[in-house]
């Protein structure tokens, strides 16, 4: 009976996680959509936390009401930052990325986030130890190598298309802007989206940190929100003083906004904290690849874009890296379990 409850588990943990990689491509191919039809990029990036913040403030209110603890002025201030990390540099650099290149290079570099998020633990905040005497440390250290070249092959190497026999809706054939067909800015767009990877795992590693002063998820992520809508709005406002560029009709623009906030900000979070409380973070990061597969088969039906030899060779090397660094902090996680009783046997 009991063997049967966590099977039930596994699969309930499972299906969400795939519909949270369905959610998240999502956002990749509408802010494509949005880009191509011209709306501010900055506006975009307001209204998206906007809106995520809306959603998530009720829900940490009802949720946490009971066990809230007291604000301090110090997590205030980290999730001031944490908000312009991971909310409004991360966004401005990912939408700037994924306008100059395509939504499967944006889900590729993204890939490289727990890579990026291990090198600055172990760099900077000391949560991860290297231990190159061991197979976990060498498995760390080689996928992050492997991310690193993946990343220079999906950038500088093309190579021929790909072709696939299947229909495509090509909603982007007749409007996309010139500037995707430069070589030129498809490297810069390549340079943004790795920026962006990198401010979100500097996120990851403030928002450890604020966990540990304010543990509560759920209205630590909506402060983080709040904080990125209020910078993201000054700044878009300082950038865009047309207010038509403000309006938002029954179109995608509010589609993509709405969606942003509530699904990519408000129901990925939800889902994802649920599935790390119930397996940890290793479990539901194995399945981040399957992005990158949705993305693609997305933007080829979708945004009618080709996908290079280059393209699959450098995501395929990414993804491998990425397994190596889970194996790795698998393997060592496992290994400090055993060592606990013990540890606490000797007291």
């Amino acid at each position: 009976m009991k063997r049967e409850n966590n099977q039930v588990e596994v699969l309930k943990l499972t299906l969400a996680i795939i519909l949270i990689q369905f959610l998240s491509a999502g956002i990749y191919v509408l802010y494509k959509l949005c880009a191509n039809d011209g709306m501010n990029l900055n506006i975009m990036v307001a209204y998206r936390f906007i809106f995520a913040a809306a959603f998530m403030l009720p829900l940490a209110f009802f949720l946490e009401r009971s066990e809230r603890s007291k604000l301090s002025w110090k997590v205030v201030f980290e999730s001031f930052v944490s908000g312009l990390l991971g909310g409004t540099l991360g966004q401005q650099f990912s939408l700037r990325g994924l306008a100059l290149t395509s939504a499967s290079f944006a889900t590729a570099t993204a890939n490289l986030i727990p890579t990026m998020t291990f090198v600055l633990a172990i760099s900077f905040s000391r949560l991860e130890i290297l231990g190159w005497n061991k197979a976990a440390g060498k498995a760390k250290v080689g996928g992050t190598l492997m991310g690193v070249i993946g990343t220079m092959i999906l950038t500088f190497l093309k190579g021929p298309d790909i072709k696939f026999w299947i229909p495509h809706i090509g909603f982007l054939e007749n409007s996309r802007h010139s500037a995707v067909n430069s070589h030129q800015f498809q490297i810069l767009g390549a340079f943004l989206a790795v920026a962006a990877s990198l401010m979100y795992s500097l996120y990851l590693i403030l928002q450890t940190k604020i966990t540990q002063r304010y543990p509560h998820p759920y209205s630590s992520i909506a402060l983080m929100n709040t904080m990125a809508a209020i910078q993201s709005t000054v700044f878009a406002l300082s950038m865009e003083r047309d207010w038509n560029q403000w309006k938002l009709g029954w179109n995608i623009r509010l589609l993509t906004v709405v969606y942003g906030g509530v699904a990519a900000s408000g129901l990925v979070f939800a889902l994802g904290a649920w599935c790390i409380q119930k397996r940890g973070p290793i479990f539901v990061s194995a399945f981040n690849p399957l992005l990158l597969i949705i993305a693609t088969i997305a933007e080829i039906l979708v945004l009618a874009e080709k996908l290079h030899v280059g393209s699959v060779i450098g995501a395929l090397i990414i993804v491998c890296g990425l397994y190596a660094v889970l194996w790795g902090k698998k393997k060592e996680t496992e290994k400090i379990n055993q060592l606990l009783p013990n540890r606490s046997s000797e007291y």
